[in-house]
C-alpha cells in the first residue's frame, strides 16, 4: 500500500538506488579476488618491514631481497631455511632508466574498503593501459621503458637519478635449496678466515693466518660485497659496508693495475650500488673512476697499465711500453656504466675510443687479436701469436657484453665478435683423443699448440649468452661441446680439480687420457671460469647435469682446499690427493666470482640476476642492461 502511495518519481529514485548498490557490491567483491580473502588484520603499512641496513639510502630501490637476519637455531645455515623466504622490504627493479609504477593489484588492495574508489582506480588504470605503447611486466611491477633513452653513442646530458619507489607486493622468492645452503656455508667459512686474519686487507693467507697486499684497498671485501647481498648475508654485508664507509680511502700514494682495479673495485662498487640502492657505493665508484682516468693520457689513447691513484700519474710496466690487449679492452662495461650514472661522458668517451681504435687495427687473424698493444704507437706488437687464454681472453667476452649492455645497437662490436668466433673455429678448434673432446688451442706463427688455459673456460658461457641474445644457434652447439671439455679438465684429474693449464692429446696413445698436465701447470687458483659457464648453460638449457658437475667441483674444493681455521687456499698440485701442496693464498675472486656463480648455478630462480636485465662484468659483478630486451 505504501509503495502505491508513492509518486512515480519517488519510485524511480528508490529503484535506481537499489540497482546502484547492487552493482557496487558485485564490483567490490569481484575486483578483490583472492587477495581480498587473504588480508590479515594488520594494515598494509604495519605489514611492511623497515629497511634492514642502517644508513642505507633508498635512492635506488633494491633489485634483490634485503639480506635476512641470522637465526641461531638453524645450525650451519643461520640465515636460511627450506621454507619460503619473507617478502622483500624493497622493490625489485630493472635497469635505472626504467620507470616503475604500482601494479593494479596493489591499487585494489589499498582501496579494498571503498567500492567506489575501487571502480575509479580500475577505470583509471584501464585508461592508462590503453595509452601505453611499450609496457613490460616484471616481478610484480608494471615497468615502462623511459621513452627518452638514448643510444650509447649519444652524449649523456644529465646525471642518472634513480627514482625512489614505494615498496610493493612482489613475487615470492624461490626457496633456497640444500646445495645453495652449502655454498653459503662455504662462503661463511671463507669469510671467517678473512675477517679473523685479513680484515681490510687485499687477500687472505689462510695457512699462516695473515694477509697479503696488492693495492692495499681491501680487494677481497669489495669483490665480495654483491656476493653477500645475493646470498642474503645481512650481518656480513652490514659489517663490510661500515668498512667501506669509514676506512676505504683512495687518496693513497699507491700504484694500481688499471684493469684489475676496474673490474674488481669499480665493478664491485657499481654492482653493489645497483643491488642495494645505497648511494655510498656510487660515491666511492665515482672517486676511484676519476682517479683511474690519468691512465688514458697516452699518445695513442691506449691506456697505461698502472696508475698512481694518489698522485694522479700513470705509467706502463718497467720492462715495456706495451699494455695487454685484454686489459685495455675489458674495462669498458664499468666506465660506460659510470658515465651513465653520473652524466659525465669522459669515462665512456675514453674507453669507447680504445674500442674504435682496436676495431681499425691491422694484425688480426680472422678476428683474432695479438696479446699486446703499444701505448705510444697504438699498434699491436708480438704479432702472430693468438690465444683465448691469458692476455686476450676477456677482449672477446667484452665485445659481446658491450653490445648487450648498450641495447644491441653498436654493430661494430657485434661484427668484431662474430668475426672472432669464426676465427676461433677456423684456427683454434681441435678434437682430442681418445674421447674426441672439442678444445680451443693456441696459434703461434702458424704453428698450432694443443695448450688450453683454464681461463678459456669462460667461452662456453659467453657463446651461450650470445645464442640467448639471438645469435646463430651453432654458437650454442659449440658451447655445449666446450663445457663438456672444461668439465673433463676436472673429472680426469686425481683431485677432481682442474689445473691452470692443460695440454690435449691429438693422437690416441694406450694408457693416456685426453688431458696431459705439465709439472709447472698443475696448480689450481680457485678459479671461476668453468663454474661461470656451467651457470650460463644451466640457466639457458635447464639441463640438471650442469648443476651436478658444479656440485662435484664444490665438493672437491671443500675436500682439498678448505682450511680448518677459516678460508680456502690455492693448491700447487691437483694430481696429488694425499698432498695437494697448499699455496697459502685465497684469491679475492673466489668470493667475488666462484662462490657467486656456484650459488646462481644451483638456483632455479631465473629472476635471481635476470640475464635479460643484467650483464656480468669479467669479475662476476652484474651491471644493468641499458635498454630492456
Amino acid at each position: 500500500k505504501k509503495w502505491k502511495q508513492l509518486s512515480r518519481l519517488q519510485r524511480s529514485v528508490i529503484l535506481f538506488l537499489f540497482a546502484f548498490l547492487a552493482v557496487c557490491g558485485v564490483i567490490s567483491y569481484t575486483s578483490m579476488g583472492e587477495p581480498w580473502k587473504s588480508v590479515t588484520n594488520k594494515s598494509l603499512d604495519d605489514q611492511r618491514t623497515e629497511p634492514e641496513i642502517p644508513g642505507l639510502k633508498l635512492a635506488n630501490p633494491a633489485v634483490l631481497p634485503a639480506p635476512q637476519k641470522a637465526d641461531a637455531n638453524l645450525g650451519n645455515y643461520p640465515e636460511l631455511s627450506p621454507q619460503k623466504l619473507p617478502k622483500p622490504p624493497y622493490v625489485r627493479r630493472g635497469p635505472s632508466n626504467l620507470q616503475i609504477k604500482p601494479s593494479r593489484r596493489d591499487v585494489r588492495l589499498k582501496t579494498r574498503h571503498d567500492s567506489s574508489r575501487v571502480v575509479e582506480e580500475v577505470v583509471q588504470a584501464d585508461k592508462e593501459e590503453k595509452t601505453e605503447k611499450s609496457v613490460i611486466s616484471w616481478r610484480g611491477a608494471v615497468i615502462e621503458p623511459d621513452q627518452s633513452t638514448e643510444p650509447p653513442s649519444i652524449k649523456i646530458k644529465e646525471p642518472e637519478k634513480p627514482s625512489s619507489v614505494e615498496a610493493e607486493d612482489q613475487k615470492e622468492p624461490v626457496p633456497i635449496n640444500e646445495r645453495q645452503m652449502a655454498v653459503i656455508e662455504a662462503f661463511r667459512h671463507a669469510w671467517k678466515g678473512y675477517k679473523d686474519f685479513a680484515w681490510g686487507h687485499d687477500e687472505l693467507k689462510p695457512l699462516s693466518k695473515s694477509y697479503s697486499e696488492w693495492f692495499g684497498l681491501g680487494l677481497t671485501l669489495i669483490d665480495a660485497l654483491d656476493t653477500m647481498w645475493i646470498l642474503g648475508l645481512k650481518e656480513e654485508f652490514e659489517e663490510a659496508r661500515k668498512w667501506v664507509a669509514n676506512d676505504l680511502v683512495f687518496d693513497k700514494n699507491v700504484d694500481v693495475n688499471l684493469f684489475e682495479s676496474t673490474i674488481r673495485i669499480l665493478g664491485g662498487l657499481l654492482s653493489t650500488y645497483h643491488l642495494s640502492g645505497d648511494s655510498l657505493f656510487l660515491e666511492k665508484a665515482k672517486d676511484i673512476g676519476n682517479r683511474l682516468m690519468p691512465a688514458f693520457k697516452t699518445p695513442s689513447k691506449i691506456p697505461y697499465s698502472d696508475v698512481n691513484i694518489g698522485r694522479g700519474t700513470a705509467h706502463p710496466p718497467r720492462w715495456t711500453s706495451d699494455s695487454t690487449v685484454a686489459e685495455v679492452t675489458s674495462i669498458q662495461l664499468e666506465f660506460r656504466e659510470l658515465s651513465r650514472l653520473t652524466g659525465d661522458e669522459k669515462f665512456q668517451k675514453a674507453v669507447d675510443e680504445v674500442m674504435k681504435h682496436v676495431h681499425t687495427l691491422s694484425g688480426k687473424n680472422d678476428g683474432l687479436v695479438p696479446m699486446f698493444i703499444n701505448t705510444n704507437s697504438g699498434q699491436f706488437t708480438h704479432l702472430g701469436v693468438y690465444t683465448l687464454g691469458a692476455r686476450a681472453d676477456s677482449y672477446y667476452e667484452y665485445l659481446l657484453k658491450q653490445w648487450i649492455q648498450g641495447g644491441k645497437k653498436e654493430n661494430e662490436l657485434l661484427e668484431d665478435y662474430m668475426r672472432a668466433i669464426e676465427g676461433v673455429k677456423k684456427h683454434l678448434l681441435q678434437r682430442s683423443q681418445p674421447k674426441k673432446l672439442t678444445f680451443v688451442g693456441e696459434l703461434a706463427h702458424g704453428h698450432f699448440s694443443a695448450k688450453m688455459d683454464h681461463l678459456v673456460c669462460f667461452l662456453p658461457g659467453t657463446l651461450a649468452l650470445g645464442a640467448h641474445n639471438g645469435l646463430t644457434a651453432d654458437h650454442m652447439k659449440l658451447a655445449e661441446a666446450l663445457i663438456e671439455t672444461c668439465y673433463q679438465m676436472y673429472a680426469q684429474v686425481e683431485t677432481g680439480l682442474s689445473p691452470e693449464i692443460v695440454h690435449f692429446n691429438l693422437h690416441a696413445q694406450k694408457g693416456h687420457k685426453d688431458v696431459e698436465i705439465k709439472p709447472a701447470d698443475r696448480h689450481n687458483l680457485l678459479r671461476p671460469e668453468t663454474v661461470e659457464s656451467l651457470f650460463y648453460m644451466y640457466r639457458f638449457t635447464g639441463d640438471k647435469k650442469y648443476q651436478d658437475w658444479g656440485w662435484e667441483i664444490l665438493q672437491n674444493f671443500n675436500k682439498y682446499t678448505r682450511v680448518p681455521t677459516g678460508g680456502y687456499t690455492s693448491i700447487n698440485n691437483v694430481q696429488n690427493p694425499s698432498n695437494p701442496e697448499p699455496r697459502d693464498k685465497m684469491e679475492s675472486f673466489f668470493l667475488g666470482e666462484t662462490l657467486k656463480y656456484m650459488f646462481l648455478l644451483f638456483s632455479d630462480d631465473i629472476d635471481l640476476i635476470n640475464l635479460d636485465k643484467y650483464v656480468f662484468n669479467t669479475e662476476a659483478h652484474p651491471l644493468p642492461i641499458w635498454v630492456p630486451a
